[in-house]
């Protein structure tokens, strides 16, 4: 969730470690059974954090005429081995496309409704939980998972 958030590995780890943090301190004590809706809010706010400290930062760079981001070669050497799973360059290549293209339509998503995808379809929290991390109602739960829903399914409708 980080990571489609932040765009940056290393920025996605620093906002869950942040968030871990903040979480022990605040809620140790609080019951097991409450910790995943409790970290979720915890994690949804430090993001929340980031988009504005990075809105900030853009600012000061274009007053200042600082260029962008350090660059990244971008070579991974993992990459270079052989899939032990044996899947073909092709359906690699499909499956490549698909989890590139979802990734950027769900960046894309209004941030309540890219919270309440990622909440609900791919952390598994039920509506309940999932109004609790994002300190809203289950209706607006509801409304803002079937938005974001619909939305994947036009945009990746080739995939189906």
């Amino acid at each position: 969730m980080a990571y489609l958030a932040t765009g940056c590995q290393d920025d996605a780890l620093d906002v869950v470690q942040d968030g871990m943090l903040d979480f022990v301190r605040r809620y140790a004590a609080k019951p097991v059974e409450e910790w995943r809706p409790l970290f979720h809010r915890v994690l949804q706010s430090r993001i929340t954090d980031w988009h504005r400290r990075k809105t900030v930062r853009s600012r000061f760079r274009g007053w200042f005429g600082i260029g962008g981001e350090d660059g990244d070669d971008g070579s991974d050497p993992v990459e270079s081995y052989a899939d032990p799973r044996g899947d073909t360059p092709a359906s690699e290549l499909l499956n490549r496309e698909l989890g590139e293209r979802l990734e950027k339509v769900v960046k894309q998503l209004p941030l309540r409704q890219q919270q309440a995808f990622l909440l609900r379809a791919w952390e598994g929290l039920d509506v309940a939980h999932t109004a609790v991390a994002m300190k809203c109602s289950e209706g607006s739960v509801k409304t803002h998972y079937f938005r974001a829903v619909n939305a994947l399914r036009n945009v990746l409708e080739e995939y189906r």
